[in-house]
């Protein structure tokens, strides 16, 4: 909330550690979720410059699927949570790198290549550009205004 200028605070200053606490864990790969961090990111949603921060999102790099789940955090933050379709549907793997999925439809052999969409990554797609007789260009429409 503090990288967008002006930077949005937090409506209620009792919720900070809330939000340093979820800072503080946000770099570590191998977390497993407790209750204390599903109950400090319930908070900090119900909080009002959160959800002002969250009305600006245009501005900073969120995924889309964010509302969805946090709208969700009572479902999702169960012991034996499983996930719907929708669930499945509305998540999200940032991918790095190439990534490669064959599959055949009436006997047609295809290879689909998933490639990283940041700037830095696509200097690496043109090794998948051999032998390619069709380009399809998906992008998520949710990420225009």
């Amino acid at each position: 909330m503090s990288t967008i200028i002006p930077p949005v605070p937090l409506a209620n200053p009792e919720n900070q550690f809330r939000s340093d606490y979820i800072k503080s864990i946000a770099p570590i790969t191998d977390f497993e979720y407790s209750q204390e961090f599903f109950d400090h990111v319930k908070k900090l949603w119900d909080d009002e410059g959160v959800k002002a921060c969250f009305e600006r999102s245009n501005e900073y790099q969120l995924i889309d699927c964010a509302q969805y789940f946090l709208e969700r955090i009572d479902s999702v933050s169960l012991v034996d949570y499983t996930p719907t379709d929708q669930d499945l549907l509305r998540c999200r793997v940032l991918t790095s790198g190439i990534f490669e999925t064959r599959f055949q439809v009436d006997k047609v052999n295809f290879h689909m290549f998933d490639v990283g969409g940041q700037r830095d990554e696509r200097r690496k797609w043109i090794q998948c550009f051999n032998d390619v007789t069709a380009i399809i260009y998906v992008a998520a429409c949710s990420s225009y205004n």
